[in-house]
């Protein structure tokens, strides 16, 4: 069974490979059942790796292969690994991104560019899928870089128009920053421990650090890469702008693989975190305050995928907030609730986009719940599910986090802000499906009902509403958090904030109608829409003074000492050059003034 790892990832890599050399001499359909059948494939693999992992009582298990190389007495191996954390993120991304696949085909359909898009989308996948069942930490590294590239291909993948490839450039340079900052901190478990597996690691770790500083370093470090990758305070600035890309990136990018890889990057070594109590409290902070700046964003934006965008932002701060609070198993919970109902967003998003012919502006938006029934239905679910209304999956997923974060430290500033974000969120997605479907139709859609379309979304709404039942084997992984008494008033707290939200948006909009326009035009809106200002703000600080620089280091001071050296080079060689005129009176002239003053030297 060992080898179905194997082939997991190997199956969309291949295809990938297939389609970037011979897929321009393919047509639409060869490339379409390349693409999807390999995902499928895949996602076949994955179940049967799941239910052997189920039948074995959760015991892990994995794949060594010859090993890479051998240097200075390190043994560097391909090892995949496979235990309960795996097993909720291998099917996540296989079964999330075969029906993102899937709605692909008919969502691209006609673009000139057809198989470049499935040989990067295929590519995407198969460099998640190695970073979540890597046993190292190089195989780790490079599935995390390898999804920082494809990123930047998808983003861009319309790259003809400019601000497109302006997005994926700044989504290539801001994660990098956080990609450093993980390469590092790998630098030094293997300086430390002489070894690369990542389990082995993560033991000697608590073995040997135990109050050591070392710890907290590292443990910094990996946080650093996780802020990243998964778009936290102070890097989120790049995930609103990458709304550039095609519809099916945004769902394949926000719901089922690269935002989540920071989550996953510190639930794999929370072993290490736990030894840096100050770090994991500061985990909890930066996805508290970021759950709730983003959604504060997503409340007035107009761009129908930046509002998804910053509520991507928002709900994966929830996860790092349960991270922080010791919270693992909910944080996991939530990130796999999260990718059905957000992939069910953008989809129905991108169907709106397309009858709508590409028009992202909600405030040409509206009345679209009688001609686009069935995008409004899923939409409705959608949004019920992010705002954590009850009975559907974000519901059971979001208030485990908040249950357990108060269990676990009381209520403490950051549980208030994640509190309070779950009342925003409410407001947002009711603003939401309220522009999109109720009032005056402004655009006249021409709805597009093909089954690739429709197929996906109402399997997607299924699991937005039943997803939670899925069982979580991860008690391989954390151990059980203790039980601690969450008094009732704030289990009844907990469950009305949506409530309170989704109440208090409906009497806004329905009786305080100046109060909201003044609102969306004021200096709090314009500030919250800008996102904070962070863009400007980075702009002042870093982009500024560095062309700055650029420009004032035009010559590059660098170079100096070899022009010096060239300059120096050439008056010799103009000098020298001159005793060489070819005229022999000049020569006989300097061998006998030569000889002459040789002689007066020597007397």
């Amino acid at each position: 069974m060992a080898a179905l790892l194997l082939w997991i990832p190997l199956m969309p890599l291949l295809s990938s490979l297939l389609l970037l050399l011979a897929g321009a001499r393919l047509g639409e359909r060869p490339v379409a059942l390349l693409g999807v059948g390999s995902v499928a494939l895949s996602a076949l693999f994955s179940l049967a790796a799941i239910l052997s992992f189920s039948a074995s009582d959760g015991v892990a298990w994995g794949i060594e292969t010859l090993p890479w190389f051998s240097a200075l007495g390190l043994e560097v191996g391909f090892s995949l690994h496979f235990d309960g954390l795996s097993a909720v993120m291998v099917g996540v991304i296989t079964g999330v991104g075969l029906l993102i696949h899937l709605y692909s085909v008919a969502y691209m359909a006609g673009d000139a560019d057809f198989a470049r898009f499935f040989a990067y989308l295929n590519l995407f996948v198969a460099m998640m899928l190695i970073l979540v069942l890597a046993g190292d930490f190089l195989l780790l590294y490079l599935g995390w870089e390898g999804v920082g590239l494809c990123s930047f291909l998808l983003i861009g993948f319309w790259y003809r128009q400019p601000e497109n490839g302006y997005a994926a450039r700044k989504a290539f340079v801001v994660t990098r920053i956080g990609d450093v900052a993980l390469a590092l901190g790998l630098l030094i478990l293997v300086q430390q421990f002489g070894m690369l597996n990542i389990q082995d690691s993560v033991d000697q770790a608590r073995q040997l650090w135990p109050g050591s500083d070392l710890a907290g370093w590292v443990a910094l470090l990996l946080l650093g890469g996780a802020v990243g990758k998964s778009a936290q305070l102070p890097l989120q600035t790049w995930l609103p702008d990458a709304m550039a890309g095609p519809t099916p990136v945004s769902a394949l990018i926000h719901a089922a693989t690269m935002v989540t890889a920071g989550v996953y990057l510190i639930a794999r070594t929370q072993g290490i975190f736990m030894l840096a109590p100050q770090v994991l409290q500061l985990v909890a902070l930066v996805g508290a305050m970021t759950l709730f700046l983003a959604a504060c964003s997503a409340l007035v934006q107009h761009d129908l995928k930046r509002i998804l965008a910053y509520s991507t932002i928002s709900q994966i701060g929830y996860m790092f907030f349960a991270l922080g609070t010791g919270a693992f198993s909910a944080a996991v919970f939530h990130l796999m609730t999260h990718a059905f109902f957000k992939a069910l967003l953008f989809l129905a998003a991108g169907q709106v986009i397309m009858s709508l012919h590409h028009e992202q502006d909600t405030r040409r938006m509206g009345g679209l719940l009688r001609p686009m029934p069935f995008s409004a239905l899923c939409f409705a679910i959608g949004c019920a599910a992010l705002a954590a209304l009850p009975l559907t999956s974000g519901f059971y997923s979001k208030d485990a986090i908040l249950l357990q974060a108060y269990a676990q430290g009381g209520a403490g500033f950051a549980w208030w802000l994640a509190l309070a974000g779950a009342l925003v969120t409410a407001l947002y997605s009711l603003r939401l499906f309220v522009r999109l479907f109720l009032g005056d139709c402004r655009t006249l859609p021409e709805p597009d009902n093909r089954p690739l379309l429709c197929w996906p979304l109402g399997i997607l709404c299924l699991l937005a509403l039943f997803g939670a039942l899925i069982p979580q084997p991860l008690h391989d992984v954390f151990s059980a958090a203790p039980q601690a008494h969450v008094p009732l008033p704030v289990h009844l707290l907990v469950l009305a904030m949506p409530v309170i939200g989704l109440v208090a948006g409906i009497w806004l909009l329905l009786r305080h109608r100046d109060w909201r326009q003044a609102f969306a035009t004021g200096a709090l809106a314009r500030w919250w829409r800008a996102g904070w200002g962070f863009d400007v703000l980075y702009d002042w600080l870093l982009v500024r003074p560095l062309l700055w620089l650029a420009r004032v280091n035009r010559r590059d001071l660098a170079d100096l000492p070899v022009q010096l050296l060239v300059w120096t080079s050439r008056i010799c060689h103009q000098g020298l050059s001159r005793l060489q005129s070819g005229r022999l009176r000049h020569y006989a002239v300097g061998i006998v003034g030569g000889a002459v003053l040789i002689l007066a030297v020597v007397l």
